[in-house]
């Protein structure tokens, strides 16, 4: 595996690069040279390792009381956005953890812009907010689908048109610059599956009654437009990962190293936000010791 620094670089999707899917390998799982049984054990202790220290850090967050952390989960259907947010934040206290997901847009949210509903969910404080899903489905699904622009009345909006998309791509920046000055940090995950892995995922739900629940034939129908979304997704991370809110690409094919390169990104994510515990004051100092003593005491 790769050293947590070269983690970052190599998954980050670079301000102003055109990112193209066919660069990042979906099934990417280390060094070759390394026997694969190694690669999924060493995969695995990252991923207990960073579990634990993913804990400590939202403690830390959550005590700093300054600043808030937005992860946002994007992919194709079956990529593994549940079990990847499942296993990561296994540790993590679920009082300083909230998760949302974003279906279709319910009528009160169409009546709103398109950020709206997302606006309504964001991470208090000390708090890490997980979006499964999130506003990006307005650049994706609905520049697949752009039929659905007709739903939400916007004067004047022709989603055929170049400008529209870039219009919103710029909404999105400009949002997510204000997040970050006012103490949200942001990162967002790009769960990079393969057509044949992700056929195989359908299968498998398909075959294994307890799975059923997981699978929707409307899920192997939007398969059929798979190219129109990998456009979708590379005229989308090429215009919005910026140097406040990046992008990491992360190669799904294979689920052990899907939860271990987004624990370490997290991980390191909140190390950069340079977090102190709380000053302790000296009368403070005073009022504890007197508290022990008294504790003490009555023990």
């Amino acid at each position: 595996m790769l050293k947590r620094k070269e983690v970052l670089e190599k998954f980050r999707v670079q301000p102003g690069e055109k990112f193209r899917v066919t660069d990042h390998d979906p099934a990417w799982d280390g060094n070759d040279n390394v026997p694969k049984l190694e690669r999924k054990e060493l995969a695995e202790k990252i991923l207990t390792q960073d579990v634990s220290a993913l804990a400590e850090a939202q403690q830390l967050l959550y005590a700093d009381n300054s600043w808030s952390l937005l992860v946002i989960f994007q992919a194709l259907d079956a990529a593994g956005k549940d079990g990847t947010i499942r296993h990561v934040m296994s540790g993590v206290n679920p009082q300083g953890v909230q998760v949302f997901s974003f279906k279709q847009p319910t009528p009160e949210e169409l009546d709103h812009t398109f950020l709206w509903r997302c606006m309504t969910r964001l991470p208090e404080r000390g708090r890490i907010g997980i979006f499964n899903r999130s506003y990006y489905e307005e650049v994706l699904v609905a520049k697949v689908h752009p039929e659905l622009i007709a739903a939400q009345r916007i004067p004047g909006a022709d989603p055929e048109s170049k400008r529209f998309w870039l219009e919103r791509y710029d909404d999105i920046n400009s949002f997510e610059k204000h997040l970050v000055r006012n103490g949200t940090a942001i990162v967002k995950f790009f769960l990079n599956v393969s057509q044949i892995e992700q056929h195989q995922r359908f299968l498998e739900r398909a075959s294994d009654p307890q799975k059923y629940w997981k699978f929707s034939p409307g899920d192997l129908k939007e398969s059929e437009h798979w190219d129109d979304y990998l456009a979708a997704y590379e005229e989308c991370l090429s215009a919005t990962s910026t140097k406040w809110a990046p992008w990491y690409v992360i190669p799904a094919d294979r689920k052990w190293v899907t939860r271990a390169l987004v624990a370490v990104i997290l991980t390191e994510t909140i190390k950069r936000l340079d977090l102190k515990w709380p000053q302790v004051t000296d009368r403070q100092k005073r009022e504890i010791a007197a508290a022990k003593k008294l504790l003490e005491k009555e023990r």
